[in-house]
């Protein structure tokens, strides 16, 4: 192969403005990926990468997502999407397609603890993390020098009992038409159910345990109490339900009867910071698809 033609299949590749990604999720019947993949191809699209999971072939939920290569895709994209109604009507599906180019705008929450938005800040600046860190938001002033040696909008908005509604209004004048994605790393703060409605499966939250155990607060002295003999943490989408809206992503490591609270605190930093990073790349990347309270991940 030719040093020339072998960097034209480098571009073409690494070309995201004609690169889009397609979610699905409706009633399984036969003939669905046949009619999408048929579609597709009468618009000229190549496909390059092709998932599909159905929960029963007999009268289950199907989930596919697809990523496709289509020359002038931002200008056909609205033709695309009305043309693609009649199939989605046919299979009565939920559907979206989102371009790759079009990168996701972020904000991180975040408290006191810096594990979880320093992993993220890392992965953003190596390039790991396709997506844009718009801002981030902190009840302290601790980690503005942190966040803002990135070249990252840094807001301290403090939070007490009795300012609460208000700080939360702030929050949202901060972050509205500027943000997709609202990432709580480590943000030791409850969001009103007004303000999950606003960002509804688009708000990824880190909690310190392996849920469903443990739920609420001080997950780690709960699981000292309890003698576990293993830790984890969880990423999951939140809903009013307390810690319990769709778990995207999970990881465990074993401890003994030797390790007391802090050093439970210290193994589960690492653990926290690892899920939560897995949970918003595949949220940008559009992995994800959400069904009652589970998700469905391509990774």
């Amino acid at each position: 192969m030719s040093q020339s033609y072998k960097q034209q299949e480098s571009k073409r590749h690494d070309d995201k403005s004609i690169r889009a990604r397609m979610l699905i999720s409706c009633p399984d019947k036969a003939g669905i990926v046949a009619a999408v993949s048929q579609f597709l191809y009468e618009q000229g699209a190549n496909i390059v990468q092709s998932d599909q999971y159905t929960m029963d072939p007999e009268g289950g939920m199907f989930f596919m997502r697809i990523e496709f290569d289509l020359q002038e895709l931002e200008q056909r994209l609205s033709s695309l999407q009305e043309d693609f109604t009649r199939i989605a009507d046919r299979f009565t599906m939920r559907w979206s397609i989102f371009r790759a180019a079009r990168r996701k705008r972020i904000a991180i929450f975040v408290s006191k603890e810096d594990h979880c938005l320093t992993e993220l800040l890392w992965q953003w600046q190596a390039g790991d993390l396709d997506a844009e860190i718009s801002m981030v938001i902190s009840n302290h002033d601790d980690m503005r020098g942190l966040v803002e040696s990135f070249g990252i909008p840094y807001h301290h908005v403090p939070v007490t009992a009795e300012t609460k509604a208000q700080a939360e209004q702030q929050q949202r004048e901060l972050t509205a038409g500027k943000v997709d994605l609202i990432v709580l790393a480590r943000y030791m703060q409850i969001v009103s159910p007004k303000f999950i409605e606003q960002y509804h499966n688009r708000i990824i939250n880190i909690h310190h345990s392996f849920l469903p155990a443990f739920v609420g607060g001080k997950p780690y002295q709960q699981a000292y109490n309890r003698g576990v003999k293993l830790i984890g943490a969880t990423a999951h989408y939140v809903t009013e339900e307390l810690d319990g809206g769709p778990i995207i992503e999970q990881d465990i490591q074993r401890v003994t009867h030797r390790d007391d609270v802090s050093e439970l605190k210290r193994i589960g930093r690492h653990i926290e910071r690892i899920v939560l990073a897995r949970a918003v790349k595949w949220h940008v990347e559009d992995r994800l698809l959400v069904y009652q309270n589970k998700t469905v991940a391509f990774v």
